[in-house]
């Protein structure tokens, strides 16, 4: 009997095949804290909004919650418009993350052989035909006569 397990796949070729590097308008799909005795860190799924050809994609990654780390999940949550009450008593409701929208940017590096998907950044969604790629081909009189 044969059973096909997707995580075989060698690392460099499974970054290939899933979203690739860029800037992407996201919605935040799920959010889950995970307790780890030295790195905790928040789970955390997009769903790919913007390029509409990559609508729909669902990318996961960490955002860590140790102290060097907590800067990068400060930027997150101010830029994509998590509750400034909320924010403002220290707290973080699961719950509340799902639905946020803003703009993220993905790179991938390959650590040990696993492949590792890192945010780099993040804006507000309100940025996003500022920061998109596809910007100039959208606007009138950008054809090529």
């Amino acid at each position: 009997m044969r059973r096909y397990f997707e995580s075989l796949r060698p690392a460099d070729r499974s970054a290939i095949d899933s979203v690739p590097d860029g800037l992407f308008l996201v919605r935040v799909d799920r959010a889950q804290y995970r307790w780890h005795t030295h790195k905790p860190y928040y789970l955390i799924r997009f769903a790919v909004l913007e390029p509409r050809h990559l609508a729909g994609c669902l990318v996961t990654g960490r955002l860590y919650c140790t102290v060097r780390a907590m800067w990068k999940l400060s930027w997150f949550l101010r830029d994509f418009g998590y509750d400034s009450e909320l924010l403002g008593k220290d707290e973080i409701d699961d719950k509340a993350l799902v639905g946020l929208r803003g703009v993220v940017k993905i790179s991938h590096a390959i650590v040990h052989g696993i492949s590792v998907l890192n945010f780099d950044g993040f804006a507000a969604a309100a940025r996003w035909p500022e920061l998109s790629p596809t910007m100039g081909s959208d606007l009138p009189g950008s054809e090529v006569a």
